[in-house]
């Protein structure tokens, strides 16, 4: 018996085929290797898990139906955890064609396996941005999610409706999990934490947006990881959508503070106004993964970017 990670050679992903093959868990992985960043990062990624006799890896995209009827023809999966999506908003609104059909088309091309395969637990990543730009903060579950500013935040939401839907008509278990703004080790380099210990190292001005003033909501990939897994094993799970977060915030420029801090390195900065698509603020209220999933992040912001600057710098980038 297996689990299906899609994704996986993602920066979540990886982690997460790392943390469960300690567990000597058996995991099929698939992932399709697109040039959204580079491919020989996410080959690195998996560069242990390769070696595991317990991990297959599978390239392929979730869009090819007639692949994935053979994976689970060939396989006994159990469970899937789903994060394979185009990620980001600014490029979404550029080019949202292949969000719709990738996160959409995608998800409901794994569902349909799900159903047809029995596979009755389901967990699949969603993301702060369906709260868009919500008043209220912190951000609840049951807080309305109608109003969604940019074609990946819209992706995210149709596919927590089409869970429900899944879940009611075929009694399957599935989680949506709304990721918060996830850093660390392996991160993608168009991310803000790595793409400005980039900047700053090469002495390029960061382009700030809404002049600094943006609060997120960062949490720490073991802390991702943890809450993921104790959904995972969780026996009270039916359908829930779940914020994973730090539950805490800060502004784009004090975050530039503290990576200066930790780089030992001042950034020269080009501030500008709001971009299209991007929310003001997003701030997860984690009492439901706390409470019932046992959900208990142990990294707050300054020690998760020791860990990140001192995975950054074994790369040999500073050298």
């Amino acid at each position: 018996m297996s689990i299906l990670i899609t994704g996986a050679a993602g920066f979540i992903g990886s982690h997460l085929v790392d943390t469960l093959l300690l567990a000597n868990e058996s995991i099929i992985g698939i992932d399709s290797f697109n040039n959204y960043y580079s491919p020989s990062i996410k080959e690195n990624n998996l560069k242990e898990a390769k070696n595991n006799s317990n991990f297959k890896l599978i390239t392929g995209s979730i869009l090819d139906t007639h692949l994935l009827d053979t994976i689970f023809k060939n396989n006994t999966i159990t469970t899937i955890i789903h994060l394979a999506a185009y990620a980001g908003v600014r490029p979404s609104i550029e080019n949202p064609d292949i969000y719709y059909e990738t996160n959409i088309t995608g998800t409901k091309n794994i569902l349909e396996c799900a159903k047809k395969y029995q596979c009755k637990r389901v967990l699949v990543a969603s993301s702060s941005s369906v709260y868009g730009n919500n008043k209220k903060i912190p951000f609840s579950e049951t807080d309305p999610v109608d109003n969604p500013i940019s074609p990946y935040a819209a992706t995210k939401k149709m596919s927590e409706i089409m869970c429900y839907n899944y879940h009611y008509l075929y009694n399957l278990d599935i989680a949506c999990l709304r990721f918060f703004t996830v850093y660390g080790p392996r991160q993608r380099p168009e991310m803000a934490i790595h793409k400005f210990c980039n900047m700053i190292r090469h002495n390029q001005p960061i382009p700030v947006y809404n002049h600094g003033k943006c609060l997120r909501d960062y949490t720490y990939i073991d802390d991702i990881i943890n809450g993921v897994v104790n959904i995972l094993k969780s026996p009270n799970l039916s359908f829930d959508i779940i914020n994973l977060g730090e539950s805490a915030t800060i502004s784009t420029n004090d975050l530039i503070l503290l990576l200066e801090k930790e780089l030992n390195t001042k950034a020269s900065i080009t501030y500008l106004d709001s971009q299209q698509g991007d929310v003001e603020q997003t701030f997860a209220d984690i009492t439901l993964a706390k409470t019932k999933y046992n959900y208990d992040p142990k990294f707050p912001l300054e020690t998760g970017l020791k860990q990140f600057v001192s995975w950054y710098q074994s790369l040999n980038h500073f050298a």
